[in-house]
């Protein structure tokens, strides 16, 4: 197994577990990954999901080894290979549950998308990030939706063009990441946020998460009345009505121990 998965309480922790590579990517990670998003995604008992990795990198981005393989591939077959790449970006990103990223070392190529695509990125200040594609004769084709929402068009063309390795301050500035902190504190500031999702309703969670999805571009009177359904909705559910009642009783929610 190139990854492992395992339950605290309502959230799911998955681990990146080839860390004699720097984690990086072979076509069996990526369907691994693939499955463990969609099986955690679809469980009514998990709330939110934090991947990590083990090692000295969070990854290297792709396997050599694999790229060698590919390389070699018929056309056929290196766009199978490829669309199995963008299929484990599109479960990512279209999680349910919202999804955080623990991030120390090196983040290289494919594994920048996995954190463009993730709802809460924190990392360490030694953390180095790099689309370092062209300088294999590629580009970050796949991941490219994600990372251009992510940090515009405008800094993923110099970041595409250039290979440029940036630092973790960069990435924040940037939009890619969300919060930089010492290596003692990273667990601290990942429990503080899943503390955070935890304390709202379940089921207004998720809720907003795609909400925030959808209503992503122009606003219409489509969306604007798209946005008033949704509140009318979810104000006469039990779950509002109990947060409700929690907050001028001045108690907890059910939801929460």
């Amino acid at each position: 197994m190139s990854l492992h998965v395992h339950r605290e309480g309502t959230v799911a922790v998955i681990t990146l577990d080839r860390p004699e590579v720097m984690n990086a990517f072979d076509d069996h990670l990526i369907a691994e990954l693939t499955r463990a998003y969609s099986a955690v995604g679809q469980d009514p008992a998990i709330r939110a999901v934090v991947l990590r990795a083990e090692g000295a990198a969070f990854s290297a981005g792709a396997d050599l080894a694999w790229m060698r393989r590919v390389a070699d591939a018929s056309p056929e077959d290196n766009l199978a290979d490829a669309r199995l790449l963008a299929e484990l970006m599109r479960v990512v990103d279209t999680c349910p549950k919202p999804t955080l990223v623990r991030i120390h070392g090196a983040v290289f190529g494919g594994a920048v998308g996995l954190i463009a695509c993730s709802d809460i990125a924190i990392a360490v200040p030694e953390a180095r990030f790099a689309l370092s594609e062209v300088r294999l004769g590629l580009i970050p084709s796949v991941i490219s939706p994600y990372v251009v929402r992510a940090i515009g068009v405008r800094a993923a063309r110099r970041l595409f063009v250039t290979a440029e390795r940036f630092s973790a301050e960069e990435a924040l500035r940037l939009g890619l990441i969300h919060e930089i902190v010492s290596v003692k504190e990273l667990d601290e500031a990942i429990e503080r946020a899943l503390s955070a999702i935890l304390s709202g309703g379940p089921r207004a969670v998720l809720a907003a998460k795609k909400l925030a999805g959808d209503m992503d571009g122009p606003i219409t009177a489509e969306r604007i009345e798209e946005s008033a359904r949704r509140i009318a909705t979810i104000r006469s559910s039990p779950e509002a009505r109990e947060g409700l009642a929690a907050f001028f009783a001045k108690r907890k929610p059910g939801w929460m121990p």
